[in-house]
């Protein structure tokens, strides 16, 4: 199996993300730079790191979605390949018209860094296999603009395919740390190969509360399954 990670001007988790593929174990990864344009139909799984890309300036994830290798990603992703993006990588995707909805500013206005628990709420992707619906796992969050914004009709569309993921459980009286419409954590397209969340579940691979590991056994499952 081959796995790119990308890195863009300002990522900091690309190596947290090679370094927790590395721990699944089977996978050949390489770290590409955002101005190549390299064909990507050679690997399994793409990678968007978080981070601060582009010091976040317009929107988060909006120049990035402008750099060369991208367009490659959308390719990758229209064919079927298997595409991840977490916090700066999901607004990436936001952007880049591969996920819907948006990401907007926290509603308190505060950069949140903590873990954070979350429901498992669809295990009929190759992201959540090996979860179970209803389970309460752990990940920790950074982030200053992860209030995902969808339309209720969208929401209600999403739901019913099984494109929510992830949800944030209520504490301290609020439903998520940022205000998500419906406290949606993660979410995927329609076709499931494209999975975008705030959390980092690459950095609770092998320590913290170790849930990250289980999406990326999920992955290497469906890869798996794919080329058999």
């Amino acid at each position: 199996m081959k796995a790119a990670v990308i890195t863009f001007p300002g990522s900091n988790c690309d190596d947290d993300l090679v370094y927790a593929l590395s721990k699944v174990g089977g996978f050949e990864i390489a770290k590409l730079w955002h101005k190549d344009e390299t064909d990507l139909s050679s690997f399994d799984l793409v990678g968007l790191p978080g981070g601060f890309s582009y010091g976040d300036y317009l929107r988060c994830g909006a120049i990035a979605a402008l750099s060369p290798i991208m367009q490659k990603v959308k390719e990758f992703a229209n064919k079927g390949g298997y595409v991840i993006g977490m916090c700066n990588g999901f607004q990436m995707l936001c952007e880049l018209g591969l996920l819907p909805g948006a990401l907007a500013k926290n509603e308190s206005l505060s950069f949140v860094c903590r873990d954070v628990s979350m429901k498992v709420t669809s295990v009929k992707t190759p992201w959540s296999t090996d979860l179970k619906e209803g389970e309460t796992i752990s990940l920790p969050i950074a982030h200053g603009d992860g209030r995902y914004i969808i339309s209720e009709d969208e929401y209600q569309q999403m739901l019913n395919q099984g494109q929510i993921v992830l949800q944030y459980i209520a504490e301290n009286g609020k439903e998520s740390p940022n205000g998500s419409v419906h406290a949606i954590a993660g979410v995927c397209n329609r076709e499931k190969n494209v999975f975008g969340l705030m959390p980092h579940p690459e950095r609770a691979t092998d320590m913290r509360s170790k849930d990250g590991l289980k999406i990326w056994t999920s992955v290497v499952k469906a890869i798996g399954e794919k080329s058999a």
